[in-house]
């Protein structure tokens, strides 16, 4: 299975097609991230057969120049979202000798393998979660399915209680599910910072003879 063959099955172009046409509709009267060109982003960059992380978002940036298809990046040149800081911040405290990022593009982690998803892949500008409500999460649940059932040994880092619901897609004998807060500013303080997340990636990696995920470059 190739991302390729599940955009091909007959359900999954029904219910893009229905959820397309809105957003097509929606276009014409008002601005919606990310653009046509960026929307299946993290599906180009991380191929199916080659992940090994999925970290799941709710749903885009909404401000100008921000989404760009992968959950919690930005484009090169915007600056940082809180949430991104406090990602970087917990990567920095498992790897305090490795140098941060200075922009919040995550195209690298992308093409290394961690599957960057949100579970509403458009949004409408300066409304949050204003397209939770069109189909989308139908479409990721059968994402997640996917991974699921094609993949093995996947970790999915859960962060906060909407993406922690996902965990009952996911077979728990065949993949690994790390849990945390969220790392927004309202919940980062509760423990998501030292969860620890991004080394005990890797030490699981390792231990499945897999290259491990280099969090910073």
């Amino acid at each position: 299975m190739t991302w390729n063959d599940f955009f091909n099955l007959p359900e999954t172009e029904s219910l893009l097609s229905t959820i397309l046409l809105q957003i097509q509709n929606e276009r014409k009267k008002k601005t919606i991230y990310p653009t046509d060109e960026k929307l299946f982003n993290a599906f180009e960059l991380t191929p199916l057969n080659e992940i090994k992380i999925v970290i799941l978002g709710q749903d885009p940036y909404h401000g100008p120049n921000q989404a760009n298809g992968l959950a919690f990046s930005v484009n090169k040149g915007v600056a940082i979202p809180p949430s991104l800081k406090n990602i970087y911040k917990a990567i920095s405290y498992d790897y305090p000798e490795q140098t941060i990022p200075t922009d919040g593009d995550l195209s690298f982690l992308a093409k290394q393998g961690v599957f960057l998803l949100n579970a509403t892949l458009t949004v409408e500008a300066n409304e949050a979660n204003s397209h939770s409500n069109i189909g989308w999460q139908f479409f990721t649940d059968e994402v997640i399915r996917t991974i699921n059932k094609h993949r093995q040994g996947v970790i999915f880092l859960l962060w906060g209680k909407y993406a922690q619901k996902k965990s009952a897609l996911i077979d728990e004998k065949k993949h690994y599910i790390l849990k945390a807060p969220h790392p927004s500013p309202l919940s980062a303080h509760r423990g998501f910072i030292t969860c620890g997340h991004f080394k005990q990636s890797n030490s699981l990696l390792q231990r499945n003879n897999q290259d491990i995920i280099n969090w910073t470059m």
